[in-house]
């Protein structure tokens, strides 16, 4: 047997014995659980929120405070905004700041971190290393 039949054929074993995995998306933006108390919105799930997108929740409220033009304050695991919201349109806002302030422009993962560097703010790229600038007014 030639060097290269016995390579394909462990090549070939190779494939049969390991596992054959499904890629899917291992990020996903996670949907509000809101309800409406008077003329506030609460936010109940906002603590898990943040978490899964590795942000400060002071950050993501500042940043929903003034995209959705009310004021917000964090109360234990909850975001309490003093205006009545859908869940449609917290949720738009939502994408929006993982658009900008998560998601890497370069390659596209949730892999990164803010950066203060003075007055500007950098997202830094865990993933493939590359640094972009962000506004930094929100922080």
């Amino acid at each position: 047997m030639t060097e290269q039949k016995q390579y394909q054929d462990l090549l070939e074993k190779a494939y049969k014995e390991v596992k054959q995995v499904k890629t899917i998306e291992r990020f996903e933006i996670p949907k509000v659980e809101s309800h409406i108390v008077g003329y506030q919105t609460i936010i109940s799930n906002f603590s898990q929120i943040c978490s899964n997108l590795r942000r400060k929740p002071e950050h993501l409220a500042k940043f929903l405070a003034r995209e959705l033009a009310t004021q917000g304050n964090i109360k234990g695991d909850r975001l309490i905004l003093n205006r009545k919201l859908s869940s449609r349109m917290i949720n738009e806002k939502i994408e929006a700041y993982v658009k900008e302030f998560v998601l890497c422009p370069e390659c596209g993962k949730p892999d990164t971190e803010l950066i203060k560097e003075g007055k500007f703010m950098f997202l830094h790229c865990l993933a493939c290393g590359a640094k972009h600038s962000v506004r930094a007014k929100i922080v």
